[in-house]
């Protein structure tokens, strides 16, 4: 049985590029975790970081307290080239628990689990969209609407770095992602989106992948996910990570008993607004919010909620492995996806002025 955790969870971070968003996160939620320091090489970002945090520099798990209870590993793993799946489980050994930044190779996630639960630990991989608050929304209104509708299809597309955590999310919403299956379309060459036939939970699933990097740097994407879930009733659509959320419902025209459901009389034409609302509508939000917004906010409550998950896994001593089976489901679907996808093509990108939607109708 692990340790029963202090009020404030004690936490550190490994790895500060996007490491960088856990730490702010922390910071702001000092009621539940304590920054006890920053794992990382030396680099002139890791020791600035640690100066503004007033905390710790240590680099190894080795030089690390005995009072540290949890570890954020924001550090590539074997699929990203890193050793993030290495520094897990020598956390793990020490007795901390780990929450692991995706994506994860299903073997190492295997062993990472098996380690976790040989040394009484909680282990948990964080694929950090599905905690975002539009995100959120869409997986909750998707859920009750395959709950009440048969799906018909499912359209999607993203970056090839988070197809992980798309994968995350169609599971929330459908309970699981088996049966799954994907095969790609058609000649890749030159096109910047790779697309991707299949399904999933036995839903047909259309997918196209922005499958392409630019080296040293994996924010270069022009897109993170966007997710239409099909139905008899309507479409249910995250139109970008960070909302909105639109649900369009189908066009039922209603008609008389000889056919008509469109006259130059009144009688006919009340008849629309009697049976039909709005061909579209908003769930939550009506604004998307800035890129600052984002990168503070929504990111880091959604840290904040990775963090409470695996607080609540510890405090009920749940069996690692067992609680597991879900993000194994989704590795395993994922290095699919990848094998039907293909290795990554370089990016390009050209840099310029930052656009906005005035510049495009003026």
């Amino acid at each position: 049985m692990s340790r029963a955790l202090p009020s404030r969870m004690r936490v550190v971070v490994c790895g500060t590029r996007f490491g960088q968003v856990y730490l702010s996160a922390i910071a702001r939620a000092p009621e539940l975790f304590e920054l006890a320091g920053i794992v990382a090489r030396g680099s002139a970002r890791s020791v600035a970081l640690a100066e503004e945090y007033n905390v710790p520099l240590y680099s190894s798990v080795a030089e690390l307290p005995d009072d540290v209870d949890a570890a954020c590993v924001v550090v590539s793993t074997a699929v990203g080239g890193g050793p993030g799946v290495e520094l897990a489980k020598a956390l793990l050994d020490r007795g901390i628990h780990v929450l692991q930044e995706h994506p994860v190779h299903p073997a190492e996630l295997a062993d990472c689990l098996r380690t976790a639960r040989r040394a009484e630990v909680q282990y948990l991989v964080n694929t950090f969209y599905p905690h975002v608050e539009p995100v959120q929304r869409f997986t909750s209104a998707a859920r009750r609407l395959v709950g009440s509708r048969k799906p018909v299809f499912v359209d999607a597309v993203c970056a090839v770095q988070v197809c992980f955590d798309l994968l995350d999310i169609l599971a929330e919403v459908f309970d699981g992602l088996r049966p799954w299956s994907f095969f790609a379309v058609g000649e890749r060459a030159g096109r910047p989106l790779t697309s991707v036939d299949g399904q999933i939970a036995g839903v047909p699933l259309t997918l196209r992948v922005e499958n392409r990097m630019q080296a040293g740097d994996d924010s270069t994407s022009l897109l993170l996910h966007r997710i239409t879930i099909g139905t008899d009733a309507g479409n249910l659509m995250l139109a970008n990570t960070h909302g909105p959320v639109l649900w369009n419902p189908v066009l039922r025209t209603p008609s008389d008993p000889t056919g008509l459901f469109l006259t130059g009389t009144s009688a006919v034409d009340t008849r629309w607004s009697d049976v039909l609302g709005p061909t579209g509508d908003h769930i939550g939000d009506t604004d998307t919010p800035s890129w600052a917004t984002v990168v503070r906010d929504l990111w880091g409550d959604a840290v904040v909620t990775a963090l409470g998950d695996l607080r609540e896994r510890v405090d009920a001593d749940a069996d690692p492995l067992r609680r597991g089976q879900r993000h194994l489901a989704v590795a395993n679907a994922w290095k699919e996806l990848t094998e039907a996808l293909g290795y990554p093509e370089v990016a390009d990108p050209q840099p310029g002025a930052p656009l906005t939607a005035a510049d495009l109708v003026r």
